[in-house]
């Protein structure tokens, strides 16, 4: 699926036809109304000839998706080769395929329940490597996150054209490169995950801005992949503030516009434009 906006590496397509599709019901006067309506298809992942898990998804970017939960999921170490990842668009199957065999009938019997939707499972050993990771001292400068909330927020998307999906997009200073959306936030998450591996990306100087909740699993996914700072439109839980302190992250949340919490990773925040800066700005050259 091509980028509309070429100024994105991906962009959404909300006018893609297999995203949504045209439901008729009536609004509250009794008047017939017909809307887009966000599909959800299955998708089952195999890791070489395991199945590992079935998701429920739009259907966009599957063998970015299957990648990504493979890698956030721990099931492809560092230094294991990916030697093809397949899709069948019929069977709504992807196989991702290594240089070595694997073996994960133990972890998928210790599944943990999270607070997610859609594919809303951990499994145990997720937090295996977060004793020792220790995230690099980036910094984040507030005329960024006010730059990229403007951007993201007025970008055509799915959740502007139909709602009920979350929005993910991994972002260089204040350019929003890669913008993922799904039905559940991890799902958006996992497809930025699977493009970076796809692409050798390197996550040190990237920061992941999410319309979902700041949890622990978030929090995680975050960290294994090398992004130090995180911020949502949404709130945060206690234990994603945790671990967030723990790993060196930047964590932010409640973000409107200009108005914002900083919850973990304060020293590493410049604060270079002032709440109303960017505002005022745009008033002075309307004006001139």
């Amino acid at each position: 699926m091509q980028s509309r906006d070429t100024t994105y590496l991906i962009a959404p397509d909300p006018a893609a036809p297999r995203l949504t599709r045209a439901v008729t019901g009536t609004d509250q006067t009794g008047a017939t109304q017909t809307i887009p309506v966000v599909e959800e298809r299955p998708l089952t992942i195999y890791l070489n000839g395991q199945e590992i898990v079935t998701a429920m998804t739009i259907g966009d970017y599957p063998q970015y998706l299957a990648l990504g939960f493979l890698k956030n999921q721990g099931m492809l170490r560092e230094g294991e080769t990916v030697t093809g990842v397949e899709y069948d668009e019929d069977l709504e199957v992807v196989v991702v395929r290594t240089d070595s065999p694997t073996s994960h009938e133990e972890k998928l019997k210790k599944k943990t329940r999270t607070s997610g939707c859609a594919v809303g499972t951990v499994f145990g050993d997720m937090m295996e490597g977060l004793e020792n990771l220790r995230l690099p001292d980036a910094e984040l400068r507030t005329s960024w996150l006010y730059a990229l909330a403007k951007r993201i927020n007025t970008t055509p998307s799915l959740y502007l054209e139909a709602g009920a999906i979350h929005g993910t997009v991994l972002c260089h200073h204040d350019r929003p490169l890669v913008y993922m959306e799904d039905v559940g936030r991890h799902n958006a998450v996992d497809k930025i995950a699977g493009w970076m591996v796809s692409e050798g990306a390197d996550g040190a100087d990237k920061i992941m801005y999410t319309t979902g909740r700041l949890t622990s699993e978030m929090v995680i996914k975050c960290a294994h992949m090398g992004i130090p700072a995180l911020v949502s439109r949404s709130g945060f839980t206690a234990w994603g503030v945790e671990i967030a302190r723990q790993v060196n992250l930047t964590l932010i949340g409640r973000m409107r516009g200009e108005r914002f919490v900083c919850l973990a990773g304060e020293d590493r925040l410049i604060r270079d434009a002032e709440p109303g800066s960017a505002g005022e700005d745009r008033k002075r050259r309307s004006a001139s």
